[in-house]
């Protein structure tokens, strides 16, 4: 028996913190932190409209350091999702990390646990898909599911492009989401 293809549906995986929203060393641990940046909403929407699948993949060790609860963290969520909606978008799933650093999980990036839980959820192939990060962990992810990796320079963008290895030298990268949901939508 041959195992049927995954659907190649027109998949866009995000980060959330610095990407979507204002990053913050010291956690974003609430709606009332949980500041979308300049244009992000209405990206996201412009994709959801023009028939991508949006999911989002996020660590979210803050969880496990005690800084925020699980309550916290649905209703950044909820406030995600309500702003998007008024915008006219969708975001499909959310797949978060709650674990720290030191817990060996396989679902934190730069490992590929939360893009496979993305892929599995929504039954769409990872191959070639856009995955818009501002951290290293994120390309990694990325790179080794076989998506395309995109650098924004929000969040810590600035600073991950002056540190790309060679191996992710020639990704794109984009001033922010909103440039790089325009770039994609030309293609």
């Amino acid at each position: 028996m041959t195992a049927t293809p995954l659907p190649t549906h027109r998949l866009v995986v995000l980060d959330r913190d610095g990407v979507i929203n204002q990053e913050s060393a010291d956690f974003v641990r609430s709606a009332d932190e949980w500041v979308p940046l300049e244009g992000s909403i209405e990206a996201i929407a412009r994709l959801s409209n023009a028939g991508f699948s949006v999911a989002i993949a996020s660590n979210q060790s803050g969880l496990a350091r005690g800084f925020f609860d699980t309550k916290a963290l649905a209703d950044m969520h909820s406030k995600l999702h309500a702003l998007v909606a008024n915008a006219g978008g969708r975001i499909e799933h959310i797949a978060i990390c709650p674990h720290g650093p030191d817990d060996n999980c396989d679902c934190r990036k730069p490992l590929p646990g939360l893009l496979h839980q993305i892929s599995t959820t929504l039954n769409v192939s990872l191959v070639n898909a856009p995955v818009i990060g501002d951290s290293l962990r994120d390309l990694e992810a990325a790179r080794s599911v076989g998506a395309q990796p995109i650098l924004v320079r929000t969040g810590n963008g600035r600073k991950t492009e002056g540190n790309l290895p060679p191996g992710l030298a020639t990704i794109d990268v984009y001033d922010d989401l909103a440039t790089a949901v325009t770039a994609l939508l030309l293609e």
